[in-house]
């Protein structure tokens, strides 16, 4: 379980009073959730999910999992950033093990790790390459196996396909539904595309800037129906989820306006 305890953020001026990037953010999400943040730049949805990964100390509030106080990053929170962060001085299996040679993890368990996750992510024929000859959306992936490989409880993505064409985006999209289908775990994902979080949400939480606040949640069945069929383009194609992106697009632009208090 992950909860957020009325969360506020601020962030210090030059001049006047503090900018207030959240304020009074409560959320709850349990195993087995994939939770997508979608709004206009500015509403928070960064900082709410640094502020989760521990890379930003709450104003006001508190985030706990399981029950303890977040206080720092930690192994059980996975983080796969909006561009891949990954080292170019190592190779690909050596980017994915990074983390479990943090933790001292032995070579010969850390290898059997890595590889297992680089299988998960299509990239086993991969491991020795440098990171500089992939793709961008093979990047990615890599990037996706290391987040993996410390069996985080809770996976944060901030954004990570943006950069990637559409064809790619599609593909990696699959691979993160199949990912939270097998790890029942928590997943946190950022995007400024709603076909996206429609795709991949089993709950949309919409948010609103200035300051930053949640001010529409939707639970949703199409990830779930993903799941059982297999079939993406069924999906996006389906009528119930063409008529729900056009309700969440008029959501989006009423609270980006200023038409949401």
């Amino acid at each position: 379980m992950l909860e957020i305890n009325d969360l506020s953020i601020e962030y210090p001026a030059r001049k006047g009073p503090p900018n207030l990037a959240l304020e009074n953010v409560s959320l709850a999400i349990e195993p087995g959730e994939f939770v997508v943040a979608l709004g206009a730049s500015g509403c928070g949805k960064t900082t709410l999910l640094n502020t989760i990964a521990g890379f930003i100390p709450p104003t006001r509030g508190e985030i706990l999992l399981d029950g303890k106080l977040v206080e720092g990053p930690g192994y059980e929170r996975g983080v796969v950033f909006q561009k891949h962060a990954l080292m170019p001085w190592m190779n690909v299996i050596e980017n994915v093990e990074f983390g479990l040679r943090l933790r001292k993890v032995p070579l010969h368990e850390r290898r059997r790790v890595g590889m297992e996750c680089l299988r998960r992510v299509g990239l086993s024929d991969a491991a020795q390459r440098p990171v500089y000859e992939l793709s961008g959306g093979m990047q990615q992936r890599v990037g996706v196996a290391r987040a993996i490989a410390s069996s985080p409880q809770v996976m944060l993505l901030d954004e990570p396909l943006g950069a990637l064409d559409a064809f790619t985006r599609e593909s990696i999209q699959e691979l993160l539904l199949n990912l939270w289908d097998d790890s029942k775990g928590v997943f946190f994902f950022i995007t400024h595309d709603v076909e996206e979080a429609l795709f991949l949400a089993t709950r949309l939480i919409v948010m609103a800037p200035n300051p930053g606040r949640i001010v529409h949640e939707l639970h949703l069945p199409f990830a779930r129906q993903y799941i059982e069929t297999r079939n993406v383009r069924a999906t996006k194609a389906s009528a119930e989820f063409i008529a729900m992106r056009e309700r969440v697009l008029r959501l989006v632009h009423e609270t980006s306006s200023g038409g949401t208090h």
